[in-house]
């Protein structure tokens, strides 16, 4: 009877470890922050996203006040357009608000950095953030291979 209450309790606890793996698992993967769609929808272009994925935040002053809903690639400029639900809580966004990808840490994950403007007109639903007010994502390997052509070019 003994050895039947052991393995009995081996088995609960190899279980509770199968659980918190997986509930690790998905707080890491980031799985957990499904957003609900219960916003309005902004859209951004910019010339480069770097490694910016559908569901990233979007936060101003580090406050997230939605998610990235959508990237696609517009073929006629030449640009990703990022489609943004933004809380219905933030209504009243500037129409010179700026985008920029920034990523949280050294090699963390890129998000959208919303910086307000100070224009007396607000952003309404559907409403696009143009080129002009948006910052391109800092992507490692190309601050690496400048640094590394304008070492060579030095050594001459």
């Amino acid at each position: 009877m003994q050895k039947r209450t052991i393995e009995i309790a081996v088995g609960f606890f190899f279980l509770m470890g199968i659980v918190a793996f997986a509930v690790l698992a998905i707080k890491v993967s980031g799985l957990s922050e499904i957003y609900v769609a219960d916003g309005y929808t902004l859209t951004a272009e910019f010339e480069n996203i770097g490694g910016l994925k559908p569901r990233a935040r979007v936060s101003i002053a580090g406050v997230p006040i939605g998610r990235v809903l959508a990237i696609s690639f517009n073929d006629k400029k030449y640009l990703a357009e990022v489609t943004l639900i933004i809380d219905n809580s933030v209504d009243n966004l500037p129409d010179d608000t700026t985008a920029s990808i920034l990523t949280s840490g050294l090699l963390g994950d890129n998000y959208i950095g919303l910086n307000p403007g100070f224009s007396n007109t607000f952003l309404k639903p559907g409403d696009q953030i143009p080129l002009e007010n948006t910052n391109k994502a800092v992507v490692l390997e190309e601050l690496v291979s400048k640094f590394f052509s304008s070492q060579a070019s030095g050594l001459k």
